[in-house]
């Protein structure tokens, strides 16, 4: 049927809004019924195949013997659970020129590959789903041969369906067609939504603007509280020289005994001897401090000694 034709992008074979859905397919019906209704959830008109069992209510596609022979890979069909038994056929020809088909149902738990048939298990969601088949990849992996054409698509109760089409990739739904989409009435309605969603939006925008403006005052708190980490540690390279000015402040207590000793003995002592042992007394010190910078009390017994050369040398 579609052999000679060109074949690109989508290729459908049913639409159930269409004048007649029909037109190329052959209906077999008993203890059932094939109709048309509109769906209320989706608010257009949907064929509807409902029987009490599943093998003897069924439309075909094409009608009598004559063949599809679709090459495009992927099938996609929009059915509608309605929580009851429902399974499909594909038929499909492969490059060892052998007849494939796939049985795919929902009242089977396991699948099963025989030398031309194959069936597999489907789980439906509650509502309308979007059966993505991609016949190139399953005639692969179940005979380990290459896809060539679709001779056949049967389609069994109990299902609603809106539609059946062919094509060369998955589309996502920006990239469908209108007539593609399933909830094409509802978008109408998404429409005129999305200007409050963009007028919340900007509103949402706008705060955190506002909620900047105020928070500059709170941001120099943390900045102040890098600063104490840095006295801290030039406070801990600090705690090392008061021992060293403690030291120096010491000095005028050891010159002034000094002072005091050559006072009460004016006649023997001369001024050119009190700056010599003064000098050599702070040299002393400070060899000492060089030395031991960090033990500061010690030195009480250092000055006692000097005290008591001082002493000695003012005698003499």
């Amino acid at each position: 049927m579609f052999k000679n034709t060109y074949q690109s992008g989508l290729l459908s074979i049913f639409y159930s809004c269409g004048s007649n859905p029909l037109a190329i397919w052959d209906m077999e019906v008993q203890n059932g019924h094939i109709k048309r209704l509109t769906d209320k959830e989706v608010n257009s008109i949907v064929l509807e195949i409902v029987s009490s069992n599943v093998a003897t209510t069924f439309i075909s596609c094409p009608k009598r013997n004559q063949v599809l022979g679709i090459r495009l890979p992927f099938l996609v069909m929009i059915v509608k659970n309605l929580k009851r038994y429902f399974s499909f056929e594909i038929t499909i020809l492969d490059d060892k020129n052998m007849r494939r088909r796939f049985r795919i149902s929902n009242f089977q738990s396991t699948t099963k590959i025989k030398p031309f048939c194959t069936t597999m298990p489907i789980g439906l969601s509650n509502g309308w789903n979007q059966i993505q088949f991609n016949l190139a990849d399953f005639t692969r992996r179940a005979y380990g041969s290459q896809f060539i054409e679709t001779l056949r698509v049967q389609v069994h109760a109990n299902a609603r369906l809106r539609r059946i089409y062919f094509s060369e990739r998955l589309y996502t739904e920006e990239e469908l067609p209108q007539d593609y989409k399933l909830y094409l009435p509802l978008e109408h309605k998404t429409k005129k939504a999305k200007p409050e969603k963009k007028e919340e939006i900007k509103t949402i925008k706008a705060e955190p603007v506002e909620k900047q403006a105020e928070e500059p005052p709170e941001q120099p708190p943390p900045a102040p509280q890098e600063p104490p980490k840095e006295l801290e540690s030039k406070v801990s390279a600090v705690t090392v020289t008061p021992a060293m000015t403690e030291v120096e402040d010491e000095n005028p207590e050891v010159t002034a005994p000094a002072e005091s000793d050559t006072e009460a003995e004016p006649q023997n002592v001369g001024p050119a001897p009190e700056a010599t042992e003064e000098v050599e007394i702070k040299e002393e010190i400070k060899e000492e401090i060089k030395e031991e910078p960090q033990e500061a009390p010690p030195e009480d017994p250092t000055e006692s000694e000097n005290q008591v050369e001082v002493k000695e040398e003012g005698g003499d």
